[in-house]
């Protein structure tokens, strides 16, 4: 048996069948189209990049808030989102084997209505070429809840006790 062959085998064997972790170019890559696909507001796009369990933290003390799980849970999050006119224009990546960091500027434009416009920090991790946990940290999440809760108003109340 050839050194290359001994090589081979013992890297199948040693991984025991798991997909090994991809570039930091690769996963940079997956993020940006990610972010091309939010731009085009298609959100069954958006969702092909998400992992069936993945987990995306939202961070402050606003109706959106709270970590979503799994494909469905996450695509509802992001339609809910765009009705607010919330728009994302990447300014920066940066990424390992595993993870990537991508910061850019979050912003709303709605006429007559609260907006945002902040800096956001993403901390992505890549796993088999999809989006398996996203955490959120804002610059201004003070901004960023006043504005979540102008674009979110809760029902009032006995409305929102009603099921």
């Amino acid at each position: 048996m050839r050194i290359s062959q001994a090589l081979t085998i013992s890297l199948a064997l040693f991984t025991a069948g798991a997909s090994m972790a991809a570039s930091p170019d690769e996963n940079k890559q997956v993020v940006a189209d990610y972010y091309a696909a939010y731009a085009s507001g298609d959100m069954n796009r958006v969702a092909g990049f998400f992992a069936d369990d993945i987990e995306w933290h939202i961070p402050g003390h606003h109706p959106l808030a709270g970590t979503k799980r799994g494909r469905n849970e996450v695509a509802a999050f992001f339609r809910e989102l765009g009705k607010s006119g919330f728009r994302a224009e990447l300014i920066a990546l940066m990424a390992d084997e595993n993870w990537v960091v991508d910061m850019h500027r979050g912003w709303s434009n709605r006429e007559g209505a609260a907006n945002v416009d902040t800096i956001w920090v993403l901390a992505f991790r890549i796993e088999d070429g999809k989006i398996r946990e996203a955490r959120n940290f804002a610059f201004d999440q003070a901004a960023a809840d006043i504005f979540f809760w102008q674009a979110y108003p809760l029902k009032p109340l006995p409305e929102r006790l009603v099921e």
